[in-house]
């Protein structure tokens, strides 16, 4: 008899949930007003990536992205576009 949890993949430390506010409170500092972008959040080799993407492509510019470490929460990586 096989353990079903032990095949199913364990969840980071860092949830989702968690990962987008730390990515929030830094933009937040950068961008006023965040309610033009859509977020993008994919969970891949034990990081958090997280993209704000305007919601119209009519509009030049973009938003901030993120690398963040599902074990730790710190934020790896930032690239803010404007």
């Amino acid at each position: 008899m096989s353990n079903i949890a032990a095949l199913e993949p364990s969840k980071p430390p860092v949830s989702s949930d968690a990962a987008l506010k730390i990515a929030r409170l830094d933009a937040e500092q950068k961008y006023s007003d965040l309610s033009p972008y859509r977020i993008a959040i994919i969970f891949e080799d034990n990081h958090w990536r997280i993209d704000y993407e305007l919601r119209n492509r009519n509009v030049q510019g973009g938003g901030p992205h993120y690398l963040i470490d599902a074990m730790t929460g710190v934020i790896l990586s930032k690239r803010y576009a404007q």
